[in-house]
């Protein structure tokens, strides 16, 4: 009788590590040597190690970060939120009551999963404060100068010389300068839309994006989505096929709130649906650059060849908030959206024009990859304090970039209920409420992972955890705020 094959190289590399992670000499969170280093201390090739550390991926033991290495994984995976049921009717949108109240509890309390921005430590503060000082000193003109309603071409030229590395193929020509993202995506609605007109969104879907809705007077079409690949494209060619839906708007790239990343070949066939429908795409990927893989995602718009893509992105959540400057490439609406830029207001500042653009020269791309870093940490210990502390039951999605999840509580929760509970233990989170026109998604939950994962984070996730298991048991809390 034969012998049993000799286990390959890269199993017993495989079992020796994950002997040591069920022994405990491996924890949760530690990082593993790199594959070089790992090759040099085994005497193996960096195939095999290569191999054994995908094993070990395969199996859930490990993962790997961006631009960090590979980690023993620190959290039991949840299971994933189902995709949405929205009605099938449009409506009109009405957030403004329980989004003001939000932003309060935002404002006040700390430490927080309320607000959907990075820490300020996470920003290159310093640095753009040296460029506002040298542009102003060297380049004064910019203070006293209105500048072109389209924007600076410096910056423009930047932008489009950068979207060449992600399927833009753009001149600076085709760009408008923003007041930031908000301002891009109303100067599309303006363009393709009237009060009245059916928009197609997904749902759920930002709540900025509803109150926008709610200001142009146009009625929300929720459409099914998936928290993994995002909006359900038949749905979709249901929804436009009899031509009510007058315009759709997206984040193909890591939604807000549910982290969705749409495949590129469903892009290419959002795309094209649409324009075959001539229902305009207006596309948000203001989180585009939050990518934890190897890859930035390609855009709707680098699959569109009609010009019928209205494409919106800004640096308010990559570079400064306070910058404010956004842009747009509008497709066959270009002409237009800069006849509504100019009505709307007339110009972005150039002074903060100059300093996006110069910093985009010098500066940015070590910048960019620190804050993935850092996004795809705190979005990963997020995850293990949801799956520590959050009762059983709960759900969400692994997003692949952005730096939000989505939580869909136990049955019976009432997420609105937590907020004002939360607020009085001294956290804010986002209700699902605020992410619907008609206020559905009452069970979950919005969480924030822009600030570092510290001892108050985990403190305030576990004090959420208690919150939702005493709704679950028909107790109210004792409120902890004076």
């Amino acid at each position: 009788m034969n012998a049993p094959a000799p286990p390959l190289l890269y199993q017993h590399l495989a079992d020796d590590v994950a002997s040591m992670i069920a022994s405990g000499t491996l924890r949760p969170g530690d990082k593993l040597p790199s594959l070089r280093e790992m090759r040099t201390r085994r005497q193996v090739s960096l195939s095999t190690v290569t191999e054994a550390f995908r094993v070990l991926e395969d199996r859930g033991l490990i993962e790997a970060r961006p631009q960090s290495g590979f980690y023993v994984r620190r959290r039991p995976p949840l299971p994933l939120p189902a995709q949405s049921t929205p009605s099938s009717e449009p409506a009109l949108v009405s957030v403004n009551a329980l989004l003001w109240r939000y932003m309060q509890i935002s404002r006040e309390v700390s430490p927080t999963f309320g607000s959907a921005v990075p820490a300020p430590e996470l920003f290159p503060t310093g640095q753009l404060q040296k460029l506002l000082g040298d542009i102003t000193r060297r380049q004064s003109h910019l203070i006293s100068d209105y500048g072109r309603t389209a924007g600076l071409d410096s910056l423009r030229r930047q932008i489009a010389r950068r979207a060449l590395g992600w399927g833009g193929r753009w001149s600076a020509d085709d760009i408008i300068v923003t007041n930031g993202c908000i301002e891009a995506l109303s100067l599309c609605l303006r363009a393709v839309t009237q009060a009245g007109d059916v928009v197609a969104i997904e749902s759920p879907t930002y709540f900025g994006l509803l109150q926008l809705l709610e200001t142009h007077g146009v009625k929300a079409l929720e459409i099914p989505t998936h928290p993994v690949t995002g909006i359900s494209l038949e749905a979709l060619e249901l929804a436009t096929r009899h031509g009510q839906v007058k315009a759709c708007i997206l984040t193909p790239n890591f939604s807000n709130p549910l982290g969705s990343l749409m495949p590129e070949n469903r892009k290419r066939e959002l795309v094209e649906l649409l324009a075959r429908r001539n229902v305009p795409l207006i596309e948000d990927d203001i989180y585009g650059e939050f990518y934890f893989g190897r890859e930035r995602p390609l855009p709707a718009k680098a699959f569109d060849t009609t010009g019928n893509v209205l494409y919106c992105a800004s640096f308010t959540k990559i570079i400064s908030p306070g910058l404010r400057v956004g842009w747009v490439c509008g497709g066959r609406y270009q002409a237009k959206l800069e006849v509504l830029k100019y009505i709307n207001s007339f110009t972005t500042p150039a002074l903060m024009q100059q300093t996006i653009a110069q910093f985009l020269e010098s500066g940015f791309d070590r910048h960019i990859r620190r804050l993935r870093r850092a996004c795809a940490d705190q979005v990963e210990q997020t995850m293990e304090g949801v799956a520590r502390w959050l009762p059983s039951g709960a759900k969400l999605n692994p997003p692949q970039g952005g730096y939000v999840l989505w939580v869909e509580l136990p049955e019976g929760v009432d997420s609105v209920r937590l907020m004002e509970d939360a607020y009085g233990q001294g956290i804010s989170v986002a209700p699902g409420a605020l992410f619907s026109a008609r206020e559905g998604f009452n069970s979950c939950v919005r969480l924030s992972c822009g600030s570092p994962w510290t001892p108050e984070q985990a403190l305030a996730m576990r004090r959420l955890g208690e919150l939702v298991s005493q709704q679950l048991a028909g107790e109210r809390p004792l409120r902890a705020r004076a």
